[in-house]
C-alpha cells in the first residue's frame, strides 16, 4: 500500500477517470488495489460519505492534500461493523455540531448561538442527534436574521449532520475549520470494534 501511495502526489477535487488524478476515495480504492470507484468495499461507509464531501468543499488542492492524504491508508480498511459504524456516525455529527458550526457562528458575532450548540449533550445516539438538530436549527434561524449566509449554511449543514449523521457537515472558510474536519475524521477511524 505505501508504494502505491507514494505515486499520489495531489489530492483533486470530485471524481475522476483513472487518469492519474485521484479524489480522497479514489486514492484509498487504488491504494488498496480495489477496481476504480470512490466508493471502495474496504473502506466504511460513513467515513467514506464524509471524506467525499470534506475533499470536495475543499478549494484548495495543497490543503486537501495535507490534511486528506495522510489518511487514505486508514480509510483503506476501515469498514467495521454496524455498531462501530454507527459510533463514527455520531462523533462526525456532534463535531459538526458541537464545533465546527460554533466556530463558523462565532466568526460573525453570533458568540450567544454559537456557545449554545457548543453547552450541547455530546451526540452519542439518536434522541441526543434530534436535541442538536433542533438546536442548530434555531442557530441556523439566528444567522439567517443576521443575514450572514455563509454562517447559515454551516449551522444548516450541522443540521443535516446531527439528523443524518453524515457528511454534509463541513462548510467554513477557515483553514482552522478544515483541520478540525479533518481531525474528526482521523478521530473516527480510531473507533473500532
Amino acid at each position: 500500500m505505501e508504494d502505491r501511495l507514494a505515486t499520489i502526489s495531489t489530492l483533486k477535487h470530485g471524481s475522476h477517470k483513472p487518469d492519474h488524478e485521484y479524489c480522497v476515495m479514489e486514492a484509498v480504492a487504488y491504494v488498496a488495489g480495489e477496481p476504480w470507484s470512490d466508493h471502495p468495499a474496504c473502506a466504511c461507509p460513513v467515513l467514506t460519505a464524509y471524506a467525499i464531501q470534506l475533499n470536495d468543499r475543499m478549494l484548495d488542492d495543497d490543503m486537501r492534500t495535507r490534511l486528506l492524504l495522510p489518511l487514505v491508508i486508514r480509510l483503506a480498511g476501515s469498514k467495521s461493523t454496524p455498531a462501530v459504524e454507527s459510533q463514527r456516525m455520531f462523533l462526525l455529527a456532534d463535531r459538526a455540531v458541537r464545533i465546527s458550526a460554533p466556530d463558523a457562528l462565532d466568526s460573525v458575532g453570533l458568540g450567544g448561538e454559537a456557545q449554545k450548540l457548543r453547552d450541547l449533550p455530546p451526540i452519542t445516539d439518536r434522541g441526543s442527534a434530534n436535541a442538536a438538530t433542533h438546536a442548530a436549527n434555531v442557530a441556523a434561524h439566528a444567522a439567517d436574521a443576521a443575514d450572514a449566509a455563509y454562517v447559515a449554511y454551516a449551522a444548516n449543514a450541522a443540521a443535516n449532520a446531527a439528523a443524518n449523521a453524515a457528511a454534509n457537515a463541513i462548510h467554513a472558510a477557515t483553514n482552522a475549520a478544515w483541520e478540525l474536519a479533518a481531525q474528526a475524521l482521523s478521530d473516527a477511524l480510531n473507533l473500532t470494534a
